[in-house]
């Protein structure tokens, strides 16, 4: 076990299954130190998820880290992230090591060579925040009692015994069964790694408190370690991790809604950056559904075909299951249509992949909506990007010279027709480029995070609501960073208050608050 030179306290979450709410909690962990006024990190060494994001310097984490980052107000840097990984077929993913892709593993031999290679990187990176944060909250994955797969662990309990943190074990209760994933999950693990765990959070408490306490007093009677929290269910806007919460969300068919827009999100099976839709989701008077079956699709009054990890492979989804077609109907309808990166590259005439960089698919005719040929390369491209609005039609007629910011992760390189002009003049990393396409209603896009900007959401939903022939029937809402803000403050007043926190601090080793 290797010692950092500066003396940082530490406080790491782990669960006794995936999807128990740790990402959340440690991201209110985070905002609690900061408001305390302590410089503070998160950090996750393996993070499996297609919602990723771009650092100032072009690399990429996971979405969950940069939350955490978020509230414990800092930058978001690789470090905090060293390893992620993006789903890219049934038993696959991409490997993208501190913010840089290293092509695409099984399963079978990412845990074998490939975690056992990752190791170094991990340990560097957990040490290097370690000498520069005061407190460093550290987030698991799943389960620390997975035994098929503790022998190349560099996530959970190698991590707790690597930077000598103290472990919270959180359990979901609002699933069932919590008590005995508790029991069985401090059984399975190591006398060493038992050690660790100095307290046990139950999550997403519904009911009276007063009827759980025997269940409470008996968890600690049968373990010796403390019940530090029992945190009830909640709905603060807080972006999640991966793609569980809308898959495990009821599919809902288009309905008509007098006081809220109709936004139609296409569930792609390999859906990647769905965080997209926050801003519009935000909106009273929007109401965002994700749709699998075309038969539900209904008439929304914006559909969005959406970012993936699997361009060739989502698109021949959408041939297969009738989605196209139904797509296609909306188009002769006229209703506006909105792809973002992957769902961007499925609007052209043709997408290409000679090299197979992203399936074992080369080439696959586009839906033909925009006027474009995207082709993949080996080098993704990761970078945060700025610049203006350039088009004056459509909704852009309400935001046209207005700065825009997001950032983009493709590998695809699309190249428009002749006599087409783009919708944005941006810059990345010093260099200028244009980006995006409009024919009629139809838009496309490469930068993730386009409806976090306000004017651009507001000149959208307003072009929308006159489309119906009405005013929008609410005022501007607060902007994004304000609502971000506002939901981080919500989320540390909750946690303070239903957890022990000076028995944290106490396990944690840090003194009394003043």
């Amino acid at each position: 076990m290797m010692s950092s030179n500066k003396l940082t306290a530490k406080l790491m979450i782990q669960g006794t299954s995936s999807s128990v709410g740790k990402s959340v909690l440690a991201a209110a962990f985070c905002r609690i130190f900061y408001q305390e006024g302590y410089k503070v990190s998160p950090f996750k060494a393996q993070n499996m998820a297609l919602n990723s994001f771009v650092t100032a310097d072009g690399g990429e984490m996971g979405r969950a880290q940069v939350v955490q980052a978020q509230a414990a107000g800092v930058d978001p840097d690789v470090r905090m992230n060293p390893v992620l990984l993006k789903p890219s077929g049934p038993t696959g993913s991409q490997v993208v090591i501190m913010g840089k892709s290293h092509g695409n593993v099984t399963a079978l031999r990412y845990h074998g060579e490939y975690q056992r290679m990752t190791w170094p990187y991990v340990t560097e990176a957990l040490h290097g925040l370690l000498d520069e944060y005061e407190i460093l909250v550290i987030e698991g994955a799943g389960s620390p009692a997975e035994v098929n797969l503790k022998s190349n662990d560099i996530v959970n309990m190698r991590i707790a015994l690597e930077a000598d943190s103290p472990v919270l074990l959180v359990a979901d209760i609002d699933r069932g069964g919590a008590l005995a994933s508790v029991v069985g999950t401090l059984e399975l693990v190591e006398p060493e790694e038992r050690a660790m765990i100095k307290g046990i959070v139950f999550n997403k408490f519904r009911g009276e408190i007063k009827l759980l306490q025997p269940a409470l007093d008996f968890i600690e009677q049968k373990t010796g370690i403390p019940v530090v929290g029992v945190v009830p269910y909640f709905k603060i806007r807080i972006p999640d991790e991966d793609s569980v919460a809308i898959s495990e969300a009821q599919e809902k068919p288009s309905v008509a809604l007098d006081q809220q827009l109709d936004v139609a999100v296409i569930r792609l099976p390999y859906i990647s950056n769905f965080t997209d839709f926050d801003a519009l989701q935000d909106e009273a008077d929007v109401a965002v559904r994700y749709v699998t079956d075309p038969a539900n699709l209904g008439k929304p009054d914006l559909l969005i075909i959406p970012g993936s990890k699997n361009t060739l492979a989502d698109l021949r989804f959408l041939n297969e299951s009738g989605m196209g077609d139904q797509i296609q109907a909306l188009r002769a309808q006229e209703v506006p249509i909105i792809g973002i990166c992957g769902g961007y590259q499925m609007m052209g005439r043709l997408v290409k992949d000679p090299l197979h960089t992203e399936s074992e698919l080369e080439e696959m005719p586009g839906l033909g909506i925009l006027p474009m040929v995207t082709e993949f390369y080996p080098q993704k491209h990761t970078v945060q990007s700025k610049g203006t609005v350039l088009s004056d039609q459509g909704f852009f007629k309400g935001c046209t010279g207005d700065t825009v910011v997001g950032y983009e992760i493709h590998m695809g390189r699309s190249s428009l027709d002749e006599g087409h002009s783009p919708l944005f003049n941006l810059t990345s990393n010093g260099e200028t480029n244009l980006d995006g396409l409009q024919n009629g209603n139809s838009y496309g896009t490469y930068l993730h995070g386009i409806f976090d900007n306000d004017s651009l959401r507001s000149s959208l939903l307003n072009w929308l609501w006159e489309r119906r022939g009405m005013e929008r029937p609410v005022e501007a809402s607060l902007s994004q960073a304000a609502l971000r803000e506002l939901a981080y403050n919500e989320l540390a007043d909750l946690v303070r208050q239903n957890v022990d926190l000076e028995r944290i601090r106490e396990i944690m080793g840090l003194r009394a608050e003043s």
